[in-house]
């Protein structure tokens, strides 16, 4: 049984035991966290929500928080001397599924 729930404006598949890799929460480690868009959820049979499917919600925990890798954004303007040259890491944040309750 999996479910696809929307979370942070990103659709993710969760099943039970996954690890799910988030933007940042503000939350400790291994606080609970109730996601109730479920946009889908397949099981004996797949119901799809209209947009999310009534009584339905997925509970995780945080596991842990970090950063990832460095991705460069360089931006130039040939024959222009323009050159400017930044990094970003985005930060994020894992979660366990524990169950889909409701389905």
């Amino acid at each position: 049984m999996y479910a696809l729930v929307e979370f942070k404006g990103k659709q993710y598949k969760a099943e039970k035991g996954a690890l799910l890799k988030v933007d940042r929460i503000d939350a400790e480690k291994g606080s609970p966290v109730d996601i109730e868009t479920v946009l889908l959820v397949s099981g004996e049979k797949i119901v799809v929500g209209s947009p999310y499917v009534a009584g339905v919600k997925v509970t995780a925990v945080v596991e842990d928080h970090g950063k990832d890798g460095k991705i460069i954004v360089f931006k130039y303007m040939p024959k222009k001397d323009y050159r400017r040259k930044r990094g970003h890491r985005q930060q994020y944040s894992l979660i366990r599924v524990q169950e889909i309750i409701g389905a």
